[in-house]
């Protein structure tokens, strides 16, 4: 076959005339050392500080890619200190280092209710991979003050003993404090139930906790119907340190999808002494200086920027909000310690979980005199204010007057009915766990309680008690009810036929007790 050099004169002249010079240009570094989830790098001169950084060998586990990753986390002059994201198999020292040019992220959205996944936003659940069309940055800056507006919207808890003494509003940073098994867990799954068609979305972030703990609330979760408006993050005790450090930021990364765009949501942070020291193993084998109790510096730091990213937002600017309920265990009791007065001194108030409390049956084991909401009458609906006024009042004078008399000194009858009105407020606050309670069906307890109706029933069928009067009340007055959940308010006519029931129900009861 003849060549015909006019047809490869213009092959070639097309070819020169669509060639495009591509410089392709990477930062890359080379592992100095590495070991206990950390390696030094070497060459990355212009890293940023919390830069996700790909491993060009290893088995891929923590990146779903053909190598690992890593967060850059000290920039020092001669290298970069890293923390590896998985196990770190297979790398090893001179291994090649990238830059991937964007700070960790994680897949947010609402393809993430009812699922389970790890700090990474991958899922742990066997449903296959997570739908998500947006990613957002696990480290973000919080509002700002003029991005605010004052906490004024309640949140429901479910519980008495919370919503009409400690209120939590939407917004808000409540720290939830006791020893371990004192019913700190337990608190927040009751609030994650209440917010059943409130078009609340949960968040509930383990950190540190057994396996068996997250699967036993999963499904609790599961079987009451809760998981379809819940995300689950789960960073347990066995996982990198670096694991356990992420996943409250992704938490929060998390709920800021549902803030930003004019939604609600509510994200648990459980628990934030086992993140601290979660950093405080990485700080150490980063060489950083340690302080008090061997944690770094920057401790404080450390919760002060994942509590502020909770806010309620400007209406201008949608009116979401992310409200954050932190968890803290303290050791024999001891509020003083670091990381104890560290968020106390960050959050809007705490509840404080008492196991002399827990022990005697007092459940949940809340501690009136050492709780409160710095919020407070802001985050109540006008009827729970209106019972609940003198109901904190009426515990404090109870549990000072009954300490007086374990001296045994003599009683007057003012002083014993004092005690009687006591004894019955501190047994209507006692609540079963996952039976948070609606709003009217607290408001009317709490009511019949301060009014006096309950002083002449005898203490150990008080529980009795508010079991039939709930049912006597939906069934007899099922407009007082529906007027408590409409108005969230208390009028003379609510008032009124509240008294009768409640009267109307104790001559029953009692009637039944004397037959």
């Amino acid at each position: 076959m003849a060549l015909r050099p006019e047809e490869i004169t213009s092959i070639l002249k097309q070819e020169i005339k669509d060639y495009r010079a591509g410089v392709k240009l990477e930062s890359t570094g080379i592992i100095l050392s590495i070991g206990d989830g950390i390696a030094r790098v070497y060459g990355l001169d212009d890293c940023m500080a919390g830069e996700l950084l790909e491993f060009s060998s290893g088995d891929g586990s923590a990146g779903g890619g053909p190598g690992e990753f890593g967060i850059a986390l000290n920039l020092e002059e001669s290298s970069v200190g890293v923390v590896l994201c998985g196990e770190g198999h297979g790398i090893k020292e001179g291994d090649v280092v990238k830059r991937t040019g964007r700070i960790a992220g994680v897949p947010v959205g609402k393809g993430l209710l009812g699922r389970v996944v790890d700090a990474l936003g991958r899922p742990l659940d066997a449903k296959g991979p997570v739908v998500s069309a947006e990613t957002r940055p696990i480290e973000w800056k919080a509002p700002g003050v003029l991005a605010r507006q004052s906490v004024k919207e309640p949140l429901q808890t479910g519980i008495k003993a919370v919503d009409g003494m400690i209120p939590i509003g939407r917004g808000q940073r409540e720290l939830i404090i006791g020893d371990r098994q004192t019913g700190k867990t337990a608190l927040v799954i009751d609030t994650i139930l209440n917010q059943k068609g409130k078009d609340v979305y949960c968040i509930y972030v383990a950190t540190g906790q057994k396996s068996s703990n997250v699967l036993s609330v999963a499904k609790t979760l599961e079987e009451r119907g809760a998981m379809e408006y819940t995300t689950i993050i789960n960073a347990p005790a066995d996982v990198a340190a670096t694991m356990q450090y992420l996943s409250p930021y992704t938490g929060a990364a998390i709920g800021e999808y549902y803030l930003y765009n004019g939604m609600h949501a509510l994200v648990i942070y459980d628990d934030l002494t086992k993140h601290a020291a979660a950093y405080r193993e990485l700080s150490l084998l980063l060489r950083r200086p340690p302080g008090r109790e061997a944690f770094p510096g920057d401790v404080f730091y450390l919760h002060s920027r994942l509590l502020e990213r909770a806010a309620k937002l400007r209406d201008d600017l949608k009116g979401g909000s992310l409200t954050a309920l932190p968890i803290i265990e303290t050791q024999a009791g001891d509020v003083s310690g670091y990381i104890p007065t560290n968020v106390i001194s960050i959050t809007d108030g705490q509840i404080y979980l008492e196991s002399d409390l827990f022990y005697q049956g007092v459940r949940p084991a809340i501690n009136v005199g050492l709780s409160v909401s710095r919020v407070g009458g802001n985050a109540q609906t006008k009827a729970m204010k209106k019972v609940a006024g003198k109901l904190r009042l009426e515990l404090a004078q109870y549990r000072e007057l009954a300490a007086f008399m374990q001296f045994g000194s003599d009683m007057d009858k003012s002083t014993r009915d004092q005690l009687n009105r006591g004894a019955r407020l501190v047994e209507i606050l006692k609540q079963g766990q996952y039976i948070p309670m609606t709003l009217a069906e607290e408001v009317s307890i709490i009511y019949v309680a301060t009014r006096g109706i309950l002083d002449d029933v005898p203490l150990e069928r008080i529980e009795e008690f508010e079991k039939g009067f709930h049912g006597h009340l939906a069934a007899k007055y099922p407009d007082v009810v529906s007027e408590i959940e409409k108005l969230k308010d208390l009028n003379d006519s609510l008032t009124q036929r509240l008294d009768r029931a409640g009267n109307e129900f104790k001559k029953q009861f009692l009637r039944k007790e004397q037959c």
